[in-house]
């Protein structure tokens, strides 16, 4: 579950240092009726929940005897774009993309990806995902690792929760970061996002408690600072999504000046992201699309004549497009952006080229 998708979180999060009180911060909370008194008076409510939820009680007597309102953290929250308002036009891909599929980070990934190949492969087959995947959304997440955010967790996603708007969703996240203290991880350790973001993959905690696996093999999924733990919940994020063994994300494909558009509209309406979605065709299999005159760039079928797949042009007609399958979905599942996806897939291809 996410706000805007873990790399959009990050981002926005990691635009901006933590800070604690100052003259402008304290203002910005009273404007919106928060404050370091109203926040403590919240606390007894946040641990009764933590209780009924079963965290240990020293967990909660060492997390509950130092937590602090953190309104840099509201003030990173209420500053998010809107999902709809403002201008619906949508900016060109090719800007995007020089900024996550560039020389530096595809170099970064190349060494990684050939530096642990056989472990790579090891995870992918337990899996079934592509370890380049794996490799490129760590790589645009955190750029391997180098930025993954200094909020404090907890005293980030309780005020988020005493904020209000989404509580259950921050109450929910604060308990998980508590549980991950159980499973042994020092509070020092869970820093990240100013919305609970964390560790190398972005997981919010409540992913982590999910999905987090052990990746090499000392028995403790450790996402904070081990690569491969990193990577194996990753691939176990996009299995439990639905990623198909042996199929690739997509490509890029040539459209005909003659190709009719018409009837090729979408027919699904996703419950999440709609926005994201609509701009893809409907489903068709590649017989059906050679049929209709789209080919690969590359010149060669990378898939069966069955496997479904959709069209995106996302600079409109003209310009360069993608034939689409299933994993590109579940790569969305991860952050519904049809740039962040496109970029990873791009990258993903660079690194194991």
């Amino acid at each position: 579950m996410r706000i805007l998708g873990y790399a959009a979180l990050a981002a926005l999060a990691l635009s901006a240092p933590a800070s604690e009180w100052s003259g402008e911060g304290m203002a910005f909370a009273q404007n919106v009726g928060l404050s370091q008194t109203g926040f403590q008076a919240y606390l007894p409510q946040l641990r009764a929940q933590a209780q009924a939820a079963g965290v240990t009680p020293a967990t909660i007597a060492a997390v509950f005897s130092n937590l602090q309102f953190s309104q840099r953290t509201v003030e990173l929250d209420r500053a998010q774009p809107g999902g709809t308002a403002g201008s619906s036009a949508i900016p060109a891909f090719a800007p995007y993309e020089a900024r996550h599929v560039n020389a530096n980070l595809i170099s970064r990934g190349q060494q990684r990806y050939r530096a642990n190949l056989g472990q790579l492969r090891t995870i992918g087959e337990r899996y079934g995902v592509d370890p380049s995947i794996m490799m490129a959304i760590w790589g645009h997440e955190t750029s391997y690792g180098s930025v993954t955010g200094d909020f404090d967790l907890l005293n980030s996603l309780a005020s988020l929760a005493y904020e209000g708007r989404r509580r259950e969703l921050f109450t929910d996240e604060f308990i998980a970061t508590m549980k991950m203290m159980d499973r042994g991880f020092s509070r020092s350790e869970l820093k990240g996002s100013w919305a609970g973001a964390t560790g190398y993959p972005q997981f919010l905690p409540s992913v982590y408690i999910r999905l987090g696996v052990d990746g090499d093999g000392d028995g403790r999924a450790n996402i904070w600072s081990s690569q491969l733990d990193a990577l194996a919940s990753i691939a176990n994020y996009l299995d439990n999504a639905g990623w198909k063994h042996n199929v690739p994300w997509g490509f890029k494909v040539n459209v005909p000046g003659s190709y009719s558009r018409a009837g090729t509209a979408t027919e699904l309406t996703s419950p999440r992201c709609p926005r994201v979605h609509e701009r893809h065709t409907k489903w068709m299999t590649a017989a059906e699309w050679r049929q209709r005159g789209i080919m690969p760039q590359a010149g060669v079928w990378p898939v069966a004549d069955t496997e479904l797949m959709s069209l995106l042009e996302p600079d409109g007609p003209g310009k360069t497009a993608y034939l689409l399958t299933i994993n590109y979905r579940t790569i969305l599942d991860y952050n519904c952006s049809n740039f962040y996806a496109l970029s990873v897939g791009l990258l993903a291809d660079a690194v194991k080229r």
